[in-house]
């Protein structure tokens, strides 16, 4: 099917006639007010949903902060230190912010701020604001718009709370979309037992609700049947059906022993809200507090919820197994199929790995022979081809390897990447065989490394980089190509692929101006762009080597892993479907 030219949020396409390449790449709008965007999913009748992150101007609330304790004076000292040593004053007192306004008309006070509550410390503390600069994005014929999931005006200040997780993973054929978000923070007084004073703490209802959102725009919670503490939910794929749709994610069952015997024990509602405590407990246990299963719903044409399908676990728990066990859907294709992770059970361990969901059993088919220890199905196309990717220790580290699973033939298999410990993973397939993902390119660097988009043609065995696919110069024919792919996220049938490119590109603050050094001249940084690569006429080009400045690739993958702190993490529909 053909897809619908987004003519209005196109700011570059690269004329066919001035270039030397196979693919021609289009930007696409990014949302205003944001610095990095991205493309999580694209449906075969060209719907487009994203995320848009690096939100200038996010709201700071400083009224209920006390400016004589020693955190916030620490960290001032710090920065004013940080900034001498690089001979540059600082431009803000801690009582600018206090009295004068100074979050909301000095950049770097505002930038100051942010930083100070974002540290880990704090991010966890519930008497300190909480604050997301990621928002979910759609795309249609005027660009990239916000799509508001859970969050709400704030009490305190003008617009968004801008306190919430907001994520769409999957768009179905006619445009209704799935995804998951958190409630917002809410300011909230509570007073310690014996205690006179009262103390302010951002509370929320549940870290994770799943959600279907029509082409019209009507929303449906997925509301999950075990919802104690909020509960846990979320959609990571969907498919139309005659019917209406099938929508899968996973979904909250139950809090086993040792995790409820903590809270009964600890979370009193005495020293601190009960809410703040169920949550600590939930970032304690390293794999949450609740139960979480593979689910299936079921809705009709008017987004009504007619079934619930618990997916099922691939594994048994013994009774002396009192912690969480975990199965996720993250796809399903038109035959039904639905793909994922499970807890399995290897020897003395208990292991996440790639399954099918099928008939009521959970199929694993990795191989723990060859050591792979953790993974993911990601992704499969009409055939009932998976992709996904899987994990085993390489030269002493941990590396993650793209791999695809044939059904018919019960066969799996990793085909070689870049090189031997690069990490790759496999993001999406298409029904004509094409897989396409990304992978680290960076052979020399030990920490963290550069990542490139690729392409991958099962019966070909040969991993395409997609920059290779790409001119070498802009249309003057000198200037070098400004966008280097990082990350392939999506490919349809018509062989075009939709995913993340990098551009390097004056840099701003946390206002949105451009920062300019101590000689007044210009800094450039590297910004996330999403990318529609479209299949051309023409041949590859062997680009002459060029000198890559380390600031240029900073930037260029973006941690989608780390992006929301996703209490579910499946590294690919960290986007499409999760």
């Amino acid at each position: 099917m053909k897809y619908k030219l987004l003519a209005a949020s196109i700011l570059a396409t690269l004329s066919t006639s001035a270039m030397s390449a196979t693919y021609k790449l289009e930007e696409l709008g990014g949302l205003e007010g944001s610095k990095h965007n991205y493309i999580t999913d694209v449906s075969e009748n060209g719907h487009i949903i994203g995320l848009a992150n690096g939100m200038y101007k996010l709201p700071v609330d400083v009224s209920y902060i006390d400016f004589e304790e020693s955190n916030i004076k620490n960290a001032y000292d710090q920065e004013k230190a940080r900034l001498e040593s690089i001979d540059k004053e600082i431009t803000f007192t801690l009582d600018d912010i206090q009295n004068n306004d100074a979050v909301n008309t000095n950049a770097d006070a505002h930038s100051f701020m942010i930083r100070f509550l974002a540290t880990d410390s704090r991010s966890n503390d519930s008497e300190f604001q909480k604050i997301s600069s990621a928002i979910a994005t759609i795309y249609n014929a005027e660009g990239s718009q916000e799509q508001v999931l859970f969050d709400e005006a704030s009490l305190d200040y003008d617009g968004l709370t801008r306190s919430t997780s907001n994520l769409l993973t999957a768009v179905a054929d006619d445009g209704v979309m799935v995804g998951w978000g958190s409630a917002p923070y809410e300011k909230t007084a509570f007073t310690q037992t014996d205690e006179d004073e009262e103390e302010t703490h951002f509370l929320r209802e549940f870290i994770s609700r799943g959600i279907v959102i029509g082409a019209n725009g009507v929303e449906v919670p997925l509301v999950p049947e075990f919802d104690e503490h909020g509960g846990i939910s979320a959609a990571y794929g969907i498919t139309k059906t005659n019917a209406g749709y099938e929508v899968v994610g996973t979904v909250s069952t139950g809090i086993p022993i040792d995790p409820q015997d903590d809270i009964d024990d600890r979370c009193d509602n005495e020293d601190e809200p009960v809410s703040d405590c169920v949550e600590t407990l939930n970032r304690t246990y390293r794999k949450g507090i609740f139960h979480k299963r593979a689910v299936k719903w079921t809705l009709d044409s008017n987004l009504n919820i007619t079934n619930t399908e618990i997916l099922g676990l691939g594994v048994t728990p013994e009774d002396d197994e009192d912690f969480a066990f975990r199965s996720n859907a993250i796809a399903i294709n038109e035959n039904g199929l639905v793909v994922g992770s499970s807890d399995v059970r290897y020897k003395n361990g208990i292991y996440s790995m790639p399954v099918i969901f099928e008939n009521g059993e959970v199929k694993e088919f990795i191989d723990f022979e060859d050591d792979w220890r953790t993974g993911q199905a990601l992704a499969l196309n009409n055939n009932d081809i998976v992709a996904g990717y899987a994990a085993k220790r390489i030269d002493g580290t941990n590396r993650t390897k793209f791999f695809y699973y044939d059904k018919a033939s019960d066969s799996v298999v990793f085909p070689t990447d870049y090189f031997s410990s690069s990490s790759s993973i496999a993001n999406d397939i298409n029904d004509n065989g094409i897989i396409v993902g990304e992978g680290e390119t960076d052979i020399y660097n030990t920490s963290t490394r550069r990542r490139e988009g690729f392409m991958y043609t099962i019966g070909e065995d040969k991993v395409v980089n997609l920059n290779n696919l790409l001119p070498c110069y802009e249309e003057d024919g000198e200037t070098r190509f400004k966008y280097v792919v990082a990350e392939a996220k999506s490919i349809n049938n018509n062989n075009e692929i939709f995913g993340v490119a990098t551009k390097t590109v004056e840099k701003t603050d946390s206002f949105g101006n451009t920062v300019v050094d101590l000689n007044g001249n210009v800094e450039y940084e590297s910004i996330a762009v999403p990318v529609k690569l479209t299949p051309i006429s023409g041949s590859i080009e062997e680009c002459p080597a060029e000198e890559v400045e380390q600031y240029e690739r900073q930037s260029a993958s973006f941690p989608w892993y780390a992006l929301l702190l996703l209490p579910f993490a499946a590294a690919r529909r960290v986007f499409r479907k999760k």
